[in-house]
């Protein structure tokens, strides 16, 4: 029902445009897509066709067909057009096996292919889908963003399977390159390949990194065994030296600069209790039950960080500092945005224990996003999570429909819908097909 009701505004007042704004009732386009239009139709269709909201799907689909155009040009991120695009197109493609959806995520992916032209082919972080590409201004001296180049593998394996072209190897070059303490930081040059500054973190510039190492190993049916070790010895750096427990015994990750901790932890980097969960299933017996508990003590510390706020809604990062513990001190950090990672991980967390605590955690989230950040024409975010009077942002994101609704609908549905022995799940929340038969890497 929320969905529908996501959806059926969306296409009333801004069909077409990437994102409605619920309060205006009108849409918005912004700059993260360039010239690319449609970011909620492409983000909503797996989610429609797995909700069984048939007529809503065939309305989504019909726009891909008849104006969905690629023909565009302007700066685009290619990590956000890669995860929403190619993600949502290349899953629809694979749970309908209708080939509009192939054909366009064929096109597109063409297109973003002239941001690997650099000296060491990592790719910039910027494409112009008219040909040209280079970095983001605000990265680094022209450095590539970690989360950015390292959340292509997925999309860019299956693209290369279906177009017979192969696909970059990006990993090589992170094998090389020294790593501090094991860590890897968020920053890398396209051009020397090299390392622009030491911060690390699991959450906003670093985090689908680590869960596309240990997804590439799961997409490859457990075959891509060099997947795998970077990610064991990156979550064993990790856990090294970014895991702590606060003194009210509440265990989070913190960010390293330069060696300094800094003891926050954003919204984003609570997908990682799900991750470290999928992980846990494939290590050694008394590893496994190590990293399941470590997934479900920092899963109930995103938890905690929603219960603590008065509309049980969590900020975009929290802090365990001077008497604080998992709230959100600065008021630049207190909006929520219709983020899916919490409820990510607590449907990891139930498919992986069953524990019937995850579904009712789930349940607060509905309650609360129904009472919080339902208008009269969406859903919306909110500026502050700490008055249950909060102002809305006036944007109804795309994740919302791709990743925060299903990952909801999931959690409340059988292990077989979406089954986690048969798929993987992009970071946008597009399901790819593991590849059970032979696989050629």
């Amino acid at each position: 029902q929320m969905m529908k009701f996501a959806w059926d505004n969306y296409k009333q007042y801004a069909l077409g445009k990437n994102e409605l704004r619920p309060l205006t009732k009108n849409g918005h386009i912004g700059n993260m897509f360039g010239g690319l239009r449609g970011a909620t139709v492409v983000d909503a269709l797996d989610t429609l066709y797995i909700m069984e909201l048939e007529e809503e799907f065939q309305e989504a689909k019909k726009w891909v067909e008849k104006s969905f155009d690629l023909n565009v040009n302007g700066e685009a991120s290619l990590f956000e057009v890669n995860i929403r695009y190619i993600g949502g197109l290349l899953a629809t493609y694979y749970l309908t096996g209708e080939e509009v959806f192939k054909s366009k995520a064929l096109e597109l992916g063409e297109k973003l292919l002239p941001a690997f032209n650099t000296p060491t082919g990592i790719p910039r972080g910027v494409i112009n889908l008219g040909g040209m590409s280079w970095s983001w201004g605000w990265a680094s001296a022209g450095s590539s963003i970690l989360a950015e180049f390292g959340t292509l593998h997925l999309e860019f394996l299956h693209l290369s399977e279906l177009s017979g072209n192969p696909v970059m190897n990006i990993r090589k070059v992170l094998n090389r390159v020294e790593k501090p303490q094991g860590l890897y930081p968020n920053f890398l040059s396209p051009v020397t390949g090299n390392w622009v500054q030491h911060h690390v973190s699991i959450g906003g510039l670093g985090d689908s990194f680590y869960e596309y190492l240990i997804k590439s190993w799961l997409m490859s049916d457990k075959k891509d065994s060099e997947a795998k070790k970077m990610y064991d010895d990156a979550l064993e750096a990790i856990e090294k030296h970014l895991v702590k427990k606060s003194a009210g015994g509440l265990t989070y990750i913190a960010e390293w600069r330069g060696g300094i901790l800094d003891h926050k932890m954003g919204h984003l980097a609570c997908f990682s209790g799900g991750m470290i969960a999928l992980g846990a299933e494939h290590a050694g017996e008394e590893r496994k039950q190590h990293y399941m508990d470590l997934a479900a003590e920092i899963t109930n510390t995103c938890h905690e960080s929603y219960a603590r706020s008065d509309t049980k809604l969590g900020p975009e990062a929290f802090r365990f500092d001077a008497g604080t513990e998992a709230m959100a001190t600065r008021l630049s950090e207190r909006y929520y945005i219709l983020r899916p990672e919490v409820v990510e991980s607590y449907m990891y967390m139930w498919r992986l224990t069953h524990d019937p605590k995850y579904r009712h955690w789930g349940w607060e989230v509905v309650k609360a996003l129904e009472k919080h950040c339902r208008v009269e024409a969406g859903f919306s975010g909110i500026r502050d999570v700490y008055t249950t009077t909060p102002t809305h942002d006036n944007m109804q994101q795309s994740f919302f429909l791709a990743e925060t609704l299903k990952y909801l609908y999931l959690l409340f549905c059988e292990d077989d819908v979406l089954s986690l022995d048969d798929w993987v799940f992009n970071t946008e929340a597009h399901p790819l097909p593991v590849n059970h038969t032979n696989f050629k890497a």
